[in-house]
């Protein structure tokens, strides 16, 4: 989409008009294009639309500045050329002339109006009444025309009426009862939506004059009001995976040698991303949610084998180096194997390519830092965690080993003493037949 955006302006740039180009919308209804787009208020209903074309002006230079933004453009402008009527009232009442019967008798004479229809050889024919093009080409032939008194006499507009040529505005808009002026835009390369709104809204702070304020619309107006979701769904994912661990572990603190292995990993996404030029979008947050369990299973690994080694009186120090030594290899083989996975998307062309990259670089940058540096560091997390962890408690005469595991085993031995009670008479059986 970005390639034809580009070859299109590069053919239009010497037409001798502004030509502008937007993305469809990422979700087909909300709003006409893509990228953000808003709406500037005018919420005193004081200021003429000269003065809110010139205040808007401003606002559009302002937000210029902005790096985060581009492909700004309004459909806002006071300055198109414009036929101004005005009406003598008094003359027009001395005439006998109804201004209402007059303005209604110009639309009709200008303009047309449906009288009747016919039918002839089969097929229906409408009627419109108009003046003929030759008495309504130019805005002088109005003063040319007539309309009728009170008396059925023909009066000339030109006796109570005057042409004045100005500037107007091409459109009147309203949002929410307030003139408005549309304003679209794309978020530069590099940067969200989020990061567009925010920058508007700063200008905004800024630059707008009292009684002045933006109002967003399509999609941009769900996404101002909801603000930055992702940064709470990631939260949420990490209190989640913390909880799992600390009912796993058994422990409050050990979970830690887990999830500060993890910002080793955000760091490389988000560095992908930068040298990829993508941005951080709803594919980005995607892939740094799946991170989250890619990075933490290799964490798990080492750091169970630790745990166990542990529980069967291996020193901390020794436990962490075992388990690093142990879960060295699967690490790397699996997590290399996800990686050339992701190649492919991260190289990927066609509808949908911006996407693909950008979720495919966000895991791939992640999970290859974060395998590189996490079994360098994940040992060593463990080994202070559990340091911190040694001989503590939080409910007195606490057992250390898991209920389900200390079953197992009872229920195991038990098996193992009957066996072996069977095996003993049976031998007992044996020795007095032979006797």
């Amino acid at each position: 989409m970005h390639e034809v955006m580009e070859l299109l302006e590069e053919e239009t740039k010497d037409f001798g008009a502004v030509i502008e180009f937007f993305e469809p919308p990422a979700i087909p209804g909300f709003g006409s294009s893509g990228g953000f787009s808003l709406r500037l208020l005018d919420k005193t209903n004081e200021v003429d639309y000269h003065e809110f074309e010139k205040i808007n002006n401003e606002f559009m230079d302002a937000l210029r500045k902005r790096k985060e933004l581009t492909g700004l453009f309004t459909f806002f402008a006071a300055n198109y050329p414009q036929y101004e009527l005005k009406i003598d009232n008094k003359i027009a009442m001395q005439k006998g002339v109804s201004i209402g019967k007059a303005m209604e008798n110009l639309n009709i004479l200008i303009g047309s109006t449906y009288e009747q229809g016919f039918t002839r050889f089969g097929r229906f024919f409408k009627v419109y009444t108009q003046a003929a093009p030759e008495y309504r080409r130019y805005p002088s032939d109005l003063e040319n025309l007539f309309v009728k008194n009170d008396k059925g006499e023909m009066v000339p507009y030109s006796s109570f009426m005057k042409i004045i040529k100005r500037q107007g505005p091409n459109e009147l808009t309203r949002y929410n009862m307030y003139n408005s002026a549309a304003i679209r835009g794309l978020p530069a390369e590099g940067y969200t939506t989020g990061d567009a709104i925010a920058a508007i809204q700063a200008v905004a702070r800024e630059v707008l004059p009292k009684g002045f304020d933006i109002a967003w619309e399509g999609l941009s107006y769900d996404e101002a009001r909801r603000g930055n979701e992702a940064l709470y769904i990631f939260l949420v994912v990490v209190v989640f995976v913390y909880l799992v661990l600390a009912a796993q572990y058994e422990s409050f603190i050990i979970p830690f040698a887990v999830l500060l292995s993890l910002p080793v990993g955000i760091f490389g996404s988000f560095l992908m991303l930068k040298w990829m030029g993508l941005a951080n979008d709803i594919y980005a947050q995607i892939g740094l949610i799946m991170l989250v369990g890619l990075l933490g299973k290799n964490a798990v690994l080492i750091v169970e084998f630790a745990i166990q080694r542990n529980q069967q009186g291996a020193p901390i120090l020794q436990a962490a180096i075992e388990g690093a030594k142990v879960r060295f290899r699967p690490i790397l083989m699996t997590s290399f194997a996800f990686i050339a996975g992701l190649i492919p998307l991260v190289v990927s062309t066609g509808p949908g390519a911006i996407g693909n990259r950008t979720i495919g670089s966000s895991a791939l940058g992640g999970m290859l830092l974060g395998t590189v540096f996490g079994v360098l560091i994940i040992p060593g997390l463990y080994y202070v965690f559990a340091k911190l962890a040694d001989g503590r408690k939080l409910i007195r005469d606490e057992e250390l080993s898991p209920l389900s595991e200390d079953f197992v085993e009872s229920a195991s031995r038990e098996s193992l003493l009957k066996r072996l009670q069977k095996v003993t008479i049976l031998k007992r059986k044996n020795s007095r037949k032979k006797e």
